[in-house]
């Protein structure tokens, strides 16, 4: 049996503690599909696209995604989650007779759901270097009291790519370099084609997201004193890293799809995995 460090039984050493974490308010889980989305490109992009006849997207990445949480006038309790995603796409072109040529764009979607979170009435401040600790005059630098709002997403599907000319596109807004943020500008290849160019690359994406809203809570529960772990820490071999490669087991699941026999129906209709 394993032992904490007075050399005690764990089971002997029950306690109640107490916790400081987020309780899940309310949550939802979606199932989103956005047709023909613009690309931006960069300068290089959108002049490959301006020649291309054939477009193929190799894959699609979420780099970043933008958040905010407003309340709900009159609905106390209830809040709008505002949510930007940017995508960046990896396309390859055929603009003439020779090789493909691989270009990269931005995609930007947007996602508003309503979700319960709760009313909070104290300002939380933390020692952390990135809160700010002024509220002087009206600033409200480091008031909290609005929920969390938690975003999880898996990498798009990409379900369709085109090209479509300016006056085909429905009036998409063109984006200046300046209205992304620099991360996104940062993973481009080059620098963002500033004009509205007479042709766009679009792509219509699907996503799989789950959305919660949280708050701090505190709870007493009862815990067991931690033991110290019985492995031992592996190093790389730097003198020969095959060896530790061959001791490394094969990742089997990834080339093989799971079984009919394995999925089973869930309760909403779809199909869930069996689990073990």
């Amino acid at each position: 049996m394993p032992e904490n460090r007075n050399n005690q039984p764990l089971c002997a050493s029950r306690d109640s503690v107490y916790i400081d974490t987020h309780r899940i308010l309310d949550s939802c889980r979606d199932k989103d599909c956005f047709e023909d989305i613009p690309v931006y490109l960069s300068d290089v992009g959108s002049e490959l696209i301006e020649r291309s006849g054939s477009v193929r997207t190799k894959h699609a990445k979420i780099v970043c995604a933008n958040i905010t949480v407003d309340a709900i006038p009159f609905n106390r309790g209830f809040y709008q989650i505002h949510i930007t995603i940017y995508v960046k796409i990896t396309a390859e072109v055929c603009a003439c007779l020779g090789r493909p040529q691989e270009i990269d764009g931005i995609a930007v979607v947007e996602k508003k759901v309503i979700l319960y979170g709760g009313e909070g009435n104290v300002n939380i401040f933390k020692s952390e270097s990135s809160q700010n600790f002024c509220t002087c005059g009206t600033s409200e630098l480091g008031k909290t009291n609005l929920p969390t709002a938690v975003f999880e997403v898996a990498d798009p599907i990409v379900l369709n790519t085109k090209i479509m000319d300016a006056c085909e596109c429905k009036c998409y807004p063109h984006i200046a370099p300046e209205d992304l943020p620099s991360e996104v500008c940062g993973c481009l290849g080059g620098r963002l084609c500033p004009d509205m160019p007479r042709k766009f690359l679009t792509v219509s994406l699907g996503f799989f997201s789950v959305i919660r809203m949280e708050r701090p809570a505190q709870y007493l529960v009862h815990g067991v004193e931690y033991t110290v772990p019985e492995k031992e820490c592996a190093s790389p071999s730097i003198d020969d890293p095959c060896k530790m490669f061959r001791h490394m087991a094969f990742p089997v699941s990834e080339f093989y799809p799971p079984a009919l026999s394995d999925v089973r129906p869930s309760d909403d209709g779809g199909c869930s995995c069996k689990r073990g």
